[in-house]
């Protein structure tokens, strides 16, 4: 059965401290400490006197004054690693923790997580062709050397880089090593462990190399477990959930975050906010727990993006230079049906299409699959689709040899939107209104990935409201954007009703009208 040796870099916090190390030692795993030197020196020794009786905790031999993007980093690591090692002989796995991080499983589903496969986590990327590195240097961590900490000593650093740019002193990578990127947070096996404890005495060339990189935590680690085992023996990935803010600072955990950590396939996240005080709480008594089960969904990720871009859409309120004179066409007009249901405004369509015989378009803008004449590959990929949008619409047109078309959008389209009505073109729009069930929400929420089939219904409960509401809201920003041929058809409306709005919507009798509203079946799920 697995042993888990933790390895805790921290600087702060010793009650947290001691109340981490005795949480995750008291099921019978160990954990090795590296305390920053930068940190009081009371503040270590009161560490090391509450956890004094505990045989399950080390301390790495000697304390290292940790900088951000620093080899100290990897130092202190080391330290704490060789700790474990030779204090924990039954350790079989040693997995990497700050002061901020937690369990979000019982130790017992951990236990049988790592038991299940031979391998080690850890996020091992091509450090050249991957795009693990957003933005910033690449090369240029490894080929010049980099002595001073960017944040705390930025002249020297960049003054330093300046120097070796200009006189040509670049080094060259270590020939027999391919660079690999990732998340400082692995799980190694005890044999790999001991594997790079190994490497690090015998290749001082590699060591002199990393010393000097920039940000060698994501760098060094990465690289030589990719060196020493082999790719089927490697889970490129870390068992530590965490997330970055659009500014790239780690996205903090709260309170009211319990239910949506313990639905992550994680074992551990960070960062959890010192002041979670009931988080914390929670999360030590499930670590203790026996015969957790826990409904893996692994939505985190994708419902913190749906949530937090509320409030930052952006508005384009000019053509672009190149569009200014491509119009549509005076004498052209464009009908654009908006619903959110889809397969309400395709049956729509297909209605108008019978009786009207106008050319009309599903979701060219939201579908990769609408079927779409060969326009000279400006069709090929959504991205063209937008970027060319007047161009494409031209040529809709000229391919159906037709002066009217209908097309579908997305009520979340509302620059198409705004841009096509500003158009000299003929444009209306016909908002179809929907009512939405729960279970019509939650197939939503599957389909955009905002869920999955394991999503606990306590989270549904919660995030259905705002998906609803997130629903309203892009109808209300359509009303409020007053288009000038803005008509709408509502699902709780008659089907007399709404043969007004679709009459004028058409430019049709109202006898043809009310035949497409009376379509029995429009809006069915």
């Amino acid at each position: 059965m697995a042993k888990i040796a933790f390895i805790l870099l921290c600087h702060k916090d010793p009650d947290a401290i001691v109340k981490q190390a005795q949480s995750l030692t008291a099921v019978g795993d160990y954990i090795a400490i590296h305390f920053d030197a930068r940190a009081p020196a009371h503040a270590y020794q009161a560490i090391r006197a509450a956890l004094a009786d505990n045989p399950n905790v080390a301390f790495a031999r000697k304390r290292i004054k940790c900088g951000w993007g620093e080899w100290s980093l990897v130092r202190a690591t080391l330290l704490a690693v060789e700790a474990a090692v030779d204090t924990f002989p039954r350790a079989t796995h040693f997995y990497m923790l700050s002061g901020d991080c937690m369990a979000i499983k019982s130790a017992e589903y951990a236990h049988d997580f790592l038991d299940r496969r031979e391998v080690d986590y850890i996020e091992s990327f091509d450090y050249f062709h991957s795009d693990w590195i957003k933005t910033g240097w690449k090369e240029e961590r490894l080929i010049y050397r980099h002595w001073f900490n960017e944040r705390t000593q930025k002249r020297a650093f960049y003054a330093m880089f300046e120097v070796q740019k200009r006189l040509g002193l670049t080094r060259p990578i270590p020939e027999d090593l391919e660079i690999m990127i990732g998340s400082q947070w692995w799980c190694l096996r005890r044999r790999t462990v001991e594997a790079v404890l190994e490497f690090t005495r015998t290749r001082r060339d590699v060591m002199r190399f990393f010393a000097t990189t920039w940000i060698p935590d994501e760098t060094f680690f990465q690289t030589v477990v990719r060196h020493l085992v082999p790719e089927t023996e490697i889970d490129s990935r870390t068992l530590t959930f965490l997330m970055f803010t659009d500014y790239g600072m780690p996205v903090v955990f709260y309170n009211d975050h319990y239910d949506l950590l313990l639905s992550q396939d994680a074992l551990f996240a960070r960062k959890i906010s010192p002041e979670a005080s009931d988080l914390k709480r929670r999360l030590g008594v499930l670590y203790a727990s026996e015969g957790a089960r826990f409904q893996i969904s692994d939505e985190g990720r994708s419902l913190f993006k749906f949530l937090t871009q509320k409030g930052r859409i952006g508005r384009r309120f000019a053509p672009r230079f190149w569009e200014t004179e491509s119009t549509l066409g005076r004498e052209r007009e464009l009908l654009i049906v908006v619903c959110k249901k889809w397969h309400v405004a395709k049956r729509l369509l297909e209605r108008i299409r019978q009786v009207t015989n106008v050319p009309c378009i599903e979701y060219l803008f939201n579908e990769d699959t609408t079927p779409l004449p060969d326009l000279g590959g400006i069709q090929s990929t959504m991205a063209k689709r937008h970027r060319h949008r007047r161009a494409l619409m031209r040529m809709l047109f000229d391919y159906f040899e037709s002066d009217r078309l209908i097309v579908c959008m997305d009520p979340s389209n509302l620059d198409l939107l705004e841009d096509f009505c500003r158009d000299r073109a003929t444009t209306r729009v016909l908002e179809v209104q929907c009512q939405f069930s729960d279970s019509y929400l939650v197939g939503h929420a599957m389909r955009v990935g905002l869920a999955g089939d394991r999503t606990p219904q306590e989270t549904l409960n919660r995030l259905l409201p705002t998906i609803r509401n997130d629903m309203l809201h892009e109808s209300d920003r359509i009303r409020d954007a007053e288009f000038d041929n803005l008509l709408t058809m509502r699902e709780s409306d008659s089907p007399e009703a709404n043969a007004d709005p679709l009459a004028r919507f058409l430019g049709v009798a109202h006898d043809k009208a009310k035949e497409i509203a009376d379509t029995d079946y429009l809006f069915a799920d």
